[in-house]
């Protein structure tokens, strides 16, 4: 292998299309998520592969793959891009104040029963500070994550969350969000403490979509119990959970992040441990973590859990 030119490397989006490879696994996977064509993926590898004078890509079969020595570039990229990161944002706060303006990717749940308490929180301890909230779920999130477009991505660790250890990200772990049972006020159990969950083996459920969080956390609960929920209603609405649990249609699984503005109808109890749930994090790209004003947000975000 010939020595490396001392800019062997001067265009930083060929390896963003080779760090997007590494994730998606294949071309057309990675042209839709950067909106290019698969061609123009195949040239911006094979250009990059030429800068470095060493294959970056190999086949492998009819699936194509990273080279070792692509990952090891890779992994020098990774440290690249978060040293840019860091640069950004030191540069953006050089005067230690905590003015601009940042942007907020989450879930809805979390949109509805966190984030409006945090918002407060700061626009109280920094006026100056504009916080902007945009609905989002994974892996949209944190492709708007990746290009710059959320500042701050909030989550479950669940399908289309990226790795605990993806290099791309700082990850914030929240902790988890308790799932209680919601039940008309009427119902028999009702008025006991805690509700073991084989006592509701013959009660119609609600659930969210199959493919959801919820609905697994559900189905999972209920087989450690003993039972098969049978599921009447899948919905992913909070709100309409509540209301259809509240007139008596079945029980449900809440998530305490959706437990305000209960109809007075509805009661809910926990259950008899283990406690189903689901685990929040916070994640911002790497290097971020050390700017003041995402230091901020994320001691305003812990502290709301806490």
């Amino acid at each position: 292998m010939k020595p490396l030119r001392a800019d062997f490397i001067d265009d930083l989006r060929r390896l963003r299309v080779l760090r997007e490879f590494r994730e998606r696994g294949t071309v057309t996977a990675t042209a839709d998520a950067l909106h290019l064509t698969p061609s123009a993926v195949s040239q911006q590898l094979a250009g990059l592969a030429q800068d470095v004078g060493f294959a970056v890509t190999r086949r492998d079969g009819r699936r194509i793959v990273l080279t070792d020595r692509g990952v090891a570039l890779l992994n020098h990229a990774d440290a690249v891009f978060a040293r840019l990161e860091q640069a950004r944002h030191d540069l953006e706060t050089w005067d230690e104040t905590l003015r601009g303006e940042l942007t907020i990717g989450a879930f809805s749940t979390a949109c509805a029963g966190l984030l409006p308490a945090v918002l407060t929180s700061l626009r109280a301890d920094c006026p100056d500070l504009q916080v902007s909230l945009r609905q989002l779920d994974p892996p949209d999130l944190f492709d708007l994550l990746d290009a710059g477009r959320v500042d701050l991505a909030l989550a479950v660790s669940f399908d289309g969350s990226p790795a605990t250890r993806d290099p791309r990200y700082h990850r914030v772990d929240l902790g988890p969000d308790i799932l209680d049972v919601a039940l008309p006020a009427d119902h028999p159990l009702a008025g006991e403490s805690s509700i073991d969950l084989r006592a509701l083996d013959d009660d119609l459920w609600i659930t969210g979509t199959p493919d959801g969080c919820c609905a697994a956390i559900t189905s999972t609960a209920c087989a450690a119990a003993g039972f098969t929920p049978r599921v009447t209603h899948r919905v992913d609405d909070w709100h309409a959970v509540t209301q259809l649990v509240a007139r008596s249609h079945a029980v449900a699984l809440i998530s305490r992040l959706a437990q305000h503005d209960l109809p007075p109808t509805l009661v809910v109890r926990p259950t008899r441990p283990p406690h189903p749930q689901r685990h929040l994090f916070a994640a911002v790209r790497e290097g971020a973590q050390k700017s003041p004003l995402l230091q901020t947000v994320l001691t305003h975000l812990t502290q709301a859990v806490s």
